[in-house]
């Protein structure tokens, strides 16, 4: 009997090292298009004085950066998302933390309470603006305030502090940072939660044995143990608050040009009004240095911390 002999074709061994190089090319490839290209595109638009509508581009170089160094609106822009950090630092993240601290023990409905707490950053921005919008609202009708807030000042008789907070240049950027905070201490707040699920029980028992009081345990367990996360917490809060926009323009929109205007605010302003996009581009540009900047030092932080 004849035997009949099959030759089995057999893709040549990959070395482990390309493998997982291959393993990770899909995603150095996306990350590439639409982060790293845009971002040296923008760089050459910045060198160049374009109205984006003409195909004609001046070449200008460094002049639009040394433009915006000069530029009073800009860097009041900065200061106006630094004071909304400021204040989702403070606030929303002491908040969070807080609730966080309460859901981790062992209290009724804590699972409902979660769930409560988490739906103000999965709302539409731009629902939430005009929702906080309606509430702050100053017009009147017969005596009678359209807003809730100051009807309800009104009604608990205190119709002196009744103001238009969203168009009062003393309040209106106190508010929009309060709403933002509020809308966005949930994600720290999952966050938190999570990290303080990881904390080993044990730590806390033997620093009851010890005797350590409530106060003497959180300052030498729980904050040493959840420094790591709550840096995590700390840069994302300063890398979405300082991209505020969608609340801002539901909220006032443009109402108050220079009172409530925030970076990408101005990056928009210099593309639709001025049609100056290279000059927008030029902020693009420096403040994504200024962030990646801030996210360096607060990686630095971190793992110095670790290390110690």
């Amino acid at each position: 009997m004849s035997t009949l002999q099959t030759n089995k074709f057999q893709f040549p061994a990959i070395p482990s090292q390309l493998r997982s190089f291959l393993f990770v090319v899909p995603a150095v490839t996306i990350f590439s298009i639409f982060y790293v290209f845009p971002f040296f595109y923008i760089f050459k638009l910045s060198l160049y004085e374009w109205n984006g509508i003409s195909p004609t581009m001046f070449f200008v170089g460094l002049d639009n950066f040394k433009e915006l160094m000069s530029d009073g609106v800009w860097w009041s822009s900065m200061w106006h998302a630094g004071y909304i950090t400021l204040i989702a630092l403070t606030f929303q993240n002491a908040l969070a933390f807080a609730l966080a601290l309460a859901c981790d023990r062992e209290i009724r409905m804590k699972n409902f309470y979660r769930v409560i707490f988490f739906l103000p950053p999965v709302l539409s921005e731009v629902v939430v603006g005009f929702i906080w919008r309606w509430v702050l609202n100053a017009q009147q009708q017969g005596g009678e305030y359209f807003g809730l807030l100051n009807h309800f000042l009104t009604k608990i008789g205190l119709t002196h502090l009744a103001t238009n907070w969203l168009s009062n240049p003393d309040t209106a950027l106190s508010c929009i940072a309060i709403v933002h905070s509020w809308k966005g201490f949930g994600w720290g707040f999952i966050i938190l939660l999570a990290g303080l699920q990881t904390i080993d029980r044990q730590l806390y028992e033997a620093a009851k044995v010890d005797g350590a009081g409530s106060w003497s345990t959180f300052r030498n367990v729980t904050v040493p143990m959840m420094m790591p996360v709550i840096l995590v917490v700390v840069i994302l809060t300063v890398l979405g608050s300082m991209q505020v926009f969608v609340l801002i323009m539901s909220m006032v929109g443009q109402g108050l040009e220079y009172e409530t205007e925030v970076p990408v605010t101005r990056i928009l302003a210099a593309m639709t009004s001025t049609k100056r996009y290279g000059y927008a581009c030029s902020m693009g540009v420096t403040f994504g240095f200024i962030l990646i900047m801030v996210s360096f030092v607060f990686k630095k932080i971190s793992n110095r911390m670790k290390q110690e």
